[in-house]
């Protein structure tokens, strides 16, 4: 890859003198480890400058991006590229001395000690050939016109996304020799400012590919809902105000409560805690001590050595947690690190990716990295605070389970789960088609409390089409445990009596439809459905019996005449067994019935007032059968029916009589239906043998007859055929 850079830089077309115009800039004479703040990284600052061109910035050409994410090895791929340029001096900046300090530990391990030296000037020849600096960025502000530029041919620039401040990028175009390898993790999300800076991309691993390949630690998702409103926080520079936040969490209660969950939850597991200040690291470093942890809180005010034997005890298992504001958000590598927990929200995706940076490396001990986050269960990616699923563009958070793709070929565990998945999980996307697709697709697991009241009746509806009899009992928590709506229960019940596939689970449905009041609207449904629908052609009977009985217990939620029309509609459906029972009862009911179908004109008329006169003189039940099996012809008779109907007794009492003589839906037996498949064939089974056995008894006498006879009798000659006269 190396090689195949030199190349391209040196096809590239060479402006100006080569050495850059660019003045060196003025920069104060005390260093730091960090330079100026770079221009607004998440769209919150003022519009990025317009790129310069060849001739302004001619070393653009040998400048590419390298990202990578955090914990994929991007340290190694720097040792690669410093084994590849074992022939050429290489330049090596980072943004802070403790990455300076790591750098040359790590180096040194690698077998490149003897290459390290300090920084060569102008005028002076390098101790060895091929040279190795490790210096940051401030000081290559300050010095980049006095290195020797002969002596440095490759520059990696770590973290490049931190060197976008208006110092360090003057410095980078104005040492304009070198090839520059710009490395980040976080390129996609300030693209346009780095390509500003290095315009080339050399190499993108996305972290859900990185996840994929095996390279980082999967990640486990943990959603707390905030106890403190920081919605009146202002957004500055791409971030919340830092003494804003820390005014709005600060407060011994919260820390308190965040401490006893990392004990609740985590114990001691080794863990990072993002604090929203140097004050509150401090404060929740005691408290979390006060819990029973061994915490330890780190800031820029920490003096170098003892910051070193901080994370050498931290290395070592004498300290679970540290706490700080966001001295360890970049470049501080600790495998053994398993638990992220922001306590300080961010709104900068930047931020937010390098926090969980930290975390990502893998450890055998160490099953997945897991992330905390203060934010509502069912926060979609629209909200202010940025999450691990926003970051990641997650359709769905599930508490618990892994949010980073699943590595292709299957580690072996050594470690236990930190955090086991919940059995739910809840949309948090902010695409409603998307939405609606987890809905469909995560029917079963969906947990509806997070749904809005649109939500909850779609989800009722694909649940009513698909759940099952066996799931009938746990999936009724859902609306008696779950905080589900009212309308999402009747849609459920609604689409589960009319679309189900199980005839038992529509018949329970209707039943619990009609259970409580039912609006009068909804109702006519359920009565055209019962009648019309083919679904119902073999429990019609059973569901008629149903409807009839709300209305008598005053279920459906309508007028009196519209009461009495769905009453004789369901009867009317069960005109034949209406008809056996009332032939049942009374014995001219079939006379009477069949006259009235049979005659026409004047005749017919006063069949129907025969007809009429005999149902008012039986019992309510009998009578409304007979009623219900009549039909006329003439709006005469037709008016004797319906005025017998209505003098028959109250509506209850006429529904309660027709359900009455409907017979009950039958009870399930305890046996399954493959069981009592298996026992008829083996007792068909049985029979056949039975029958052979019988057969083979028959044969066996008749064999020993026609063996007792005599073989020697000479057979009868056949006659012989008679000659035509």
């Amino acid at each position: 890859m190396l090689t195949e850079l030199i190349a391209a830089a040196q096809a590239a077309p060479e402006l100006g003198n080569g050495n850059g115009a660019y003045a060196e800039p003025e920069v104060d004479e005390e260093e730091e480890d960090e330079l100026e703040p770079a221009a607004a990284a998440d769209g919150d600052g003022d519009e990025l400058p317009l790129p310069l061109s060849p001739e302004e910035d001619p070393g653009a050409v040998r400048r590419f991006r390298f990202r990578h994410p955090t914990a994929s090895g991007k340290t190694i791929a720097a040792a690669g590229f410093v084994e590849a340029a074992r022939t050429l001096g290489v330049l090596i900046l980072t943004h802070r001395r403790l990455l300076v300090s790591q750098f040359n530990r790590d180096l040194t391990a690698e077998g490149y000690g003897d290459r390290i030296v300090d920084a060569v000037e102008r005028g002076q020849e390098p101790p060895e050939a091929n040279p190795l600096t490790i210096q940051t960025y401030a000081w290559f502000a300050r010095h980049w016109g006095d290195l020797n530029p002969e002596a440095y041919h490759l520059v990696i620039a770590d973290e490049a996304h931190t060197a976008l401040g208006e110092k360090t990028s003057a410095a980078i175009r104005g040492f304009t020799n070198p090839i520059y390898i710009g490395m980040t993790a976080t390129e996609q999300l300030i693209a346009k400012q780095v390509s500003d800076v290095f315009p080339a991309s050399v190499d993108d691993l996305p972290l859900a590919d990185a996840a994929r390949r095996g390279l980082i630690a999967p990640l486990r998702s943990l959603r707390v809902p905030p106890a403190a409103a920081i919605h009146t926080v202002p957004i500055v520079g791409g971030d919340f105000e830092e003494r804003a936040l820390a005014q709005a969490l600060d407060h011994q209660a919260l820390n308190q409560a965040a401490a006893s969950l990392y004990r609740d939850r985590f114990d001691s597991t080794p863990g990072i805690v993002y604090a929203a200040g140097v004050e509150h690291a401090y404060n929740l470093a005691k408290e979390f001590r006060a819990a029973g942890l061994k915490a330890e809180a780190v800031s820029g005010r920490t003096p170098p050595v003892k910051l070193a034997e901080i994370l050498a005890a931290y290395e070592r298992g004498g300290i679970d947690v540290l706490i700080n504001a966001m001295l360890l958000a970049e470049g501080w590598n600790s495998p053994r690190a398993t638990v992220c927990m922001h306590l300080a929200p961010t709104a900068s995706k930047r931020v937010y990716q390098q926090r969980i940076g930290r975390i990502m490396r893998m450890h055998p001990r160490k099953e997945a990295g897991v992330v905390v986050d203060f934010v509502p269960k069912a926060a979609t990616h629209n909200e202010r605070v940025v999450s691990l699923h926003s970051l990641l563009d997650s359709d769905f958070y599930r508490e618990g389970a892994r949010v980073t793709p699943a590595p292709r070929r299957r580690q072996q565990r050594r470690a236990r789960r930190k955090l086991s998945p919940a059995p739910w999980l809840v949309p948090v996307t902010a695409d409603v088609k998307r939405r609606l697709g987890v809905i469909t697709r995560e029917w079963q697991r969906i947990d509806p409390r997070f749904l809005d009241e649109d939500e909850q009746r779609y989800w009722a509806t694909i649940a009513g089409r698909n759940v099952r009899f066996d799931e009938r009992v746990e999936f009724a928590k859902k609306f008696t445990e779950g905080g589900a709506s009212r309308g999402a229960l009747e849609t459920f019940l609604a689409t589960c009596a009319a679309e189900n596939p199980n005839r038992r689970l529509r018949m329970t449905a209707l039943a619990d439809r009609v259970s409580m009041v039912v609006e009068r609207a909804d109702f006519d449904d359920l009565v055209t459905l019962v009648t019309q629908a083919p679904t119902w052609e073999k429990d019609r009977v059973q569901g008629v019996r149903i409807l009839l009985r709300a209305i008598g217990e005053g279920k459906a939620d309508a007028p009196e005449q519209i009461l009495a029309r769905w009453i004789w509609r369901l009867a009317r459906a069960t005109r034949k067994v209406q008809d056996r029972r009332a032939s049942a009862e009374f014995p001219e009911a079939k006379r009477l019935l069949g006259a009235l179908a049979n005659s026409r004109g004047h005749r017919h008329e006063e069949n129907a007032a025969k007809l009429v006169n005999a149902a008012r003189e039986q019992p309510l039940e009998v009578g409304a059968a007979l009623l219900a099996s009549a039909e006329g012809y003439t709006p005469r008779a037709n008016q004797l029916i319906d005025a017998a109907r209505e003098q028959l007794g109250t509506l209850p009492e006429v529904a309660h009589g027709l359900a009455e003589n409907l017979p009950a839906p039958k009870q399930p037996s305890g046996r399954s239906r493959r069981r009592r498949r298996r026992r008829k064939k083996k007792s068909q089974n049985a029979q056949q043998q039975q029958q052979q056995q019988a057969q083979n008894g028959q044969q066996q006498p008749q064999a020993a007859q026609d063996a007792t006879k005599p073989t020697d009798e000479p057979a009868k000659p056949e006659p012989a055929p008679a000659q035509e006269p």
